[in-house]
C-alpha cells in the first residue's frame, strides 16, 4: 500500500511523544512520524499489551527513543516529555470485558496514567497534547449517529475511566490554558492487532477464524453495529490533530468513518474476502456491550480537516493482507 501523507509542515525539527507506542495504534502513529523524517520519535511503553515486535522494522533507528516505562510513574512521564514538542497519548487498558473483570488495574493505568501524562505535558511546556478517547463514553444514550455533545450514562469501567479522561483533559484546559484534543475512536482495526489473548478485538478474531476455516462465535444475535475504523484513518487523525491550528479550549472529537456494518454482515463480508463460506457461532450478548454505533464526524472534519481514506472493503483488504504476510513469518 501506498503510504499516505496527513501533514504539510516539516517534521524534521519536532520532538514527539507516543505513550503506548509498542501498541496496536501508538506502532502505527510511530512507524508514520518515522517515515516522515520526524527527528525524535520517543516511544514510553511498559510492553503490559504493546509489544517490541510492532517496532522491529525502526530498531536501531537513531530517530527511535524506546522507553520502557509506566505512565503511571511520575518522574518516569517527567524525563519522557524532554526535548519534546507533541505527544499523543495511547498507553490504556483497553477492553470492555478486561474493565468489568479488573475495574481496579483498569481505573489506575487508565484514570492514574492518564492524569500523571497530562500533568506533565503541561508541566514540560509541550506544544499540543492529542490523546485517545473512545466512543465507548456515548454509553446508553440512543440517538444515532453520536454527536460529540451528546453522552449517556456509561455502561462498564472502561466507559467510565474513559469519560473521567475527558473531564480532567477539560479542567486542564480551564484552569491551566493547556489544551488538549481527544479522540474518540470507533472500533480501530487493522495491522499490528493482536488477535490473541482473551480480550481480542473482533475484526483480528474474526480474520484469524477465516483463515483457518473455523466458526467464531458472535456475542448476542450479530445484530450489534459498529462503525469500524481502519487503523490509518486514526494515524491521519492524530497527525493533523497534533499539527492543528492554536486551540482555544479542550476538543473531542469522533474518529470513524461514519458508516456502520453489523456484526454479521463483517463476517459475512470477510467470508467473501477469503473464499469460504462458514456459518457463525452465537453466544449470549456480553455486558457493558452497546448495541448499536455510529458516528457523526463532521466536527473532526470542521476542526482538524480529519477526511476518512479507508472504508471497511479496503481496510479489511489491508489487514488480511497483514495477516497472511504475520502468518508467513
Amino acid at each position: 500500500m501506498t503510504q499516505p501523507t496527513y501533514h504539510t509542515a516539516d517534521l524534521s525539527g519536532a520532538g514527539f511523544l507516543v505513550t503506548g507506542g509498542a501498541g496496536f495504534i501508538g506502532s502505527n502513529i510511530v512507524a508514520y512520524l518515522l517515515r516522515n523524517g520526524a527527528r525524535k520519535v520517543r516511544v514510553l511503553d511498559n510492553l503490559s499489551t504493546g509489544s517490541l515486535a510492532n517496532l522491529e522494522p525502526f530498531i536501531g533507528s537513531e530517530q527511535l527513543d524506546w522507553v520502557k516505562g509506566d505512565i503511571r510513574d511520575l518522574e518516569t512521564c517527567q524525563r519522557a516529555m524532554e526535548g519534546i514538542d507533541y505527544v499523543t497519548h495511547q498507553a490504556a487498558l483497553g477492553s470492555v470485558p478486561r474493565s468489568i473483570a479488573d475495574p481496579l488495574n483498569t481505573h489506575s493505568v487508565n484514570i492514574d496514567g492518564f492524569v500523571t501524562v497530562l500533568h506533565s505535558a503541561k508541566s514540560a511546556g509541550v506544544k499540543r497534547m492529542v490523546y485517545a478517547a473512545s466512543s465507548s463514553t456515548y454509553g446508553d444514550h440512543p440517538a444515532l449517529p453520536k454527536k460529540e455533545e451528546n453522552i449517556g450514562n456509561p455502561l462498564s469501567p472502561y466507559a467510565v475511566t474513559k469519560l473521567v479522561n475527558e473531564l480532567y483533559a477539560s479542567v486542564y484546559s480551564r484552569v491551566y490554558g493547556f489544551h488538549t484534543i481527544g479522540m474518540r475512536y470507533f472500533n480501530i482495526y487493522g495491522p499490528n492487532q493482536n488477535p490473541e489473548g482473551p480480550y481480542a478485538a473482533v475484526i483480528p478474531l474474526f480474520i484469524e477464524a477465516a483463515m483457518n476455516n473455523q466458526s467464531p462465535f458472535i456475542n448476542g444475535d450479530g445484530l450489534n453495529s459498529r462503525d469500524f475504523t481502519y487503523v490509518e484513518n486514526a494515524v491521519q487523525a492524530n497527525i493533523k490533530a497534533l499539527l492543528a491550528p492554536e486551540l482555544s479550549q479542550h476538543e473531542v472529537i469522533n474518529i470513524a468513518v461514519g458508516e456502520s456494518s453489523s456484526l454479521n454482515e463483517l463476517w459475512e463480508g470477510i467470508c467473501s474476502k477469503l473464499g469460504i463460506q462458514r456459518a457463525a457461532q452465537y453466544r449470549e450478548a456480553r455486558s457493558g456491550d452497546v448495541r448499536y454505533s455510529l458516528a457523526d464526524i463532521s466536527k473532526a472534519r470542521e476542526l482538524i480537516g480529519y477526511d476518512p481514506r479507508f472504508r471497511l472493503s479496503e481496510g479489511l483488504d489491508h489487514t488480511i493482507e497483514w495477516f497472511r504476510k504475520a502468518y508467513e513469518k
